[in-house]
């Protein structure tokens, strides 16, 4: 089959579906649980750092297969995490709460990606 081919990506897209549906479960069982800014909060923080644990493990181990990597970084956490509804919800804030979730979030997804990163380091030195 050549790269061409309709076939020839369809183990990935399924992969990359079946990540999306737990993902977007996940991501509504967790608006249930937490509603609003604080959930969306938790969702990108969290999603920030096992991203930055199957990416750093992806260069350092690689202990998970390619296959798993992609149903979890582009399935799973592309379903899960939510950029346009922390967007949405942080426009709809009063300013200073708006404002503290920008900076919340965006030092904290970045801490989050780090964090996973160095979790995943962890297993490098077993």
């Amino acid at each position: 089959m050549t790269d061409r081919h309709p076939l020839r990506h369809a183990e990935a897209l399924l992969l990359v579906a079946i990540g999306g549906l737990v993902g977007a479960n996940a991501r509504y069982l967790l608006s249930l649980a937490l509603p609003g800014l604080g959930g969306t909060f938790l969702a990108n923080v969290t999603g920030s750092a096992l991203l930055g644990f199957v990416l750093y493990e992806a260069t350092g181990t690689g202990l998970l297969a390619a296959e798993t990597r992609l149903v979890v970084a582009t399935g799973f956490l592309s379903s899960y995490t939510t950029y346009s509804t922390f967007a949405l919800e942080t426009i709809q804030a009063t300013p200073l709460l708006g404002l503290t979730n920008v900076l919340a979030s965006y030092a904290l997804g970045f801490g989050a990606v780090y964090v996973g990163g160095y979790a995943a380091g962890l297993l490098e030195e077993r």
